[in-house]
């Protein structure tokens, strides 16, 4: 069954309850897509008939952010860095050792503004929680970031959407479902055109780090025995 048509088809306050399950989910590391559940119930809210609330869209993703991050984070922090080996095992398209390369990089390098900013970004998404405790990274801090960035993500992604629906629906009154689908294909083409580039991203990193360790590598040869036998 479509998302859209799963959605419409139950109470408003199950809308809500989904959205923060289906993102709390992912975000302590199941990839199931939460970022088109949110797209899809922040357009649906912007049509008066389904009687969704924007404001109960943005709170149950902002909610279900930051508990599925809070558990993403104990699960890292108990189990370590193999637990991403055994998840790129099962889920090798989400949790490859480039993916986890490029994503421990980021991390090493940027801290905590990593767990803010890598809400907007969809591997990082479902890596930050996990990956900020394996690093040990202190809680007080993850915590802070996490839920700024959950409430700055779930509410800016549903008001941008919401009036995106809106403006659709006024351009387009006279075909208000095809301008819910023209809204809802710009989302989704948006948020695949940022997958691909954080995947790209993701195998530009790994390759230099692979590039950096075979000059290290050769760098620590002992090098050859040189000359000939003396006359």
């Amino acid at each position: 069954m479509p998302v859209e048509s799963f959605l419409i088809a139950i109470p408003p306050i199950l809308v809500y309850v989904a959205v923060g399950l289906v993102i709390g989910i992912e975000s302590f590391g199941v990839p199931l897509p939460g970022e088109i559940v949110l797209v899809t119930s922040a357009l649906l809210s912007s049509q008066p008939e389904f009687g969704i609330s924007p404001w109960g869209v943005a709170i149950g993703a902002a909610t279900g952010a930051i508990i599925g991050d809070s558990i993403g984070y104990a699960i890292g922090r108990r189990f370590g860095k193999p637990l991403f080996e055994r998840l790129g095992r099962r889920f090798p398209k989400h949790f490859g050792p480039h993916h986890v390369l490029f994503a421990e990089r980021v991390f090493t390098r940027y801290g905590v503004y990593a767990v803010f900013f890598g809400r907007f970004v969809a591997l990082l998404r479902i890596l930050a929680g996990p990956l900020a405790g394996a690093l040990k990274m202190q809680y007080g801090k993850f915590l802070a970031a996490n839920v700024l960035g959950g409430i700055v993500w779930a509410g800016g992604t549903t008001a941008a959407i919401y009036s995106l629906g809106i403006v659709a629906e006024v351009w387009l009154k006279r075909f208000s479902w095809i301008g819910l689908l023209v809204a809802m294909l710009g989302g989704l083409t948006i948020g695949y055109l940022v997958k691909r580039k954080t995947e790209r991203m993701a195998r530009r990193y790994a390759e230099e780090e692979a590039e950096e360790l075979a000059d290290e590598l050769a760098a620590d040869e002992p090098a050859p025995a040189g000359g000939s036998a003396g006359a």
